[in-house]
């Protein structure tokens, strides 16, 4: 039986990138494309719980091909109507992307791209994330061969449970590409900068922007290898988030703030 894989993303189901995704590994599993209908960046693991989600079949796609799906949430939704709604079994891997503009550094927090593939995370289901640092492009198809390479290694040797694998592409074409590093998070993120205008009726409003926050990387970052031109792969655990450095150094004396008895355990 082919391994199943799941696809979504957070640029909206007719978004080139998720094509590219989809072509990329299509005839390494039984695919499944379930997206955000319309674009949902940095809605993060984002839920909707004031309006009602609506499943529709796309048929736009090449030769009217099958189970493809837009929804009208966030990523975060379409895997959890995907999961609960529309598969026949659990997929063995999921995959988001490829987003436009790149997921390096900090950007995961609020990241939908990766979102998608937390949810999935969270239920047992390994996932990948896949972003471009280039903005400006729209066509990935000549990241289509390594995507699929690095698909196929994944779905042999998946991440750890609780965990997933951040891919991030430089702005170099796939020939100019020095090679794949695994590597750690950096630290540089967007700074949102609102932008307040005023409506003809003279109320005022925000529109907001950002600007990189440019940080000191360690030289094996994603951030700074990006920049040399690699493609970057950062294995996130995100099932245990507790600071267990700090737990272990400040339990004691805390709870001896607090309590006239030491707690058992």
């Amino acid at each position: 039986m082919k391994p199943k894989i799941l696809i979504t993303n957070d640029d909206g189901v007719h978004a080139r990138g998720i094509y590219n995704l989809w072509n990329a590994v299509k005839d390494l599993a039984d695919v499944v494309v379930v997206a955000p209908s319309s674009q949902k960046s940095a809605t993060g693991q984002a839920s909707s719980l004031t309006k009602p989600l609506k499943i529709h079949t796309i048929g736009t796609w090449e030769n009217n091909v099958e189970n493809i799906y837009s929804v009208n949430g966030t990523p975060a939704d379409c895997v959890k109507l995907a999961i609960s709604e529309i598969l026949d079994r659990k997929p063995d891997l999921i995959v988001s992307g490829i987003n436009r503009g790149s997921n390096a550094g900090r950007n995961v927090i609020n990241s939908g791209t990766i979102g998608g593939v937390i949810e999935g995370v969270l239920r047992g289901i390994p996932g990948i994330a896949f972003s471009c640092s280039d903005f400006e492009k729209k066509e990935f198809d000549d990241l289509v061969p390594q995507v699929r390479d690095l698909v196929e290694h994944f779905l042999s040797e998946p991440p750890h449970r609780g965990s997933l694998f951040n891919v991030n592409f430089p702005t170099n074409s796939l020939d100019e590409i020095k090679g794949v590093r695994m590597t750690k998070q950096g630290r540089g993120y967007w700074i949102d900068t609102p932008e307040k205008r005023i409506h003809p009726e003279g109320v005022p409003y925000y529109w907001l922007g950002g600007t990189w926050n440019e940080l000191e990387e360690d030289k094996e970052s994603d951030v700074n290898l990006l920049k040399q031109g690699y493609t970057t792969v950062v294995p996130i655990h995100i099932d245990q988030l507790t600071d267990l450095d700090l737990l272990d150094t400040r339990k004691e004396a805390f709870e001896k703030s607090f309590n006239t008895e030491p707690s058992q355990g």
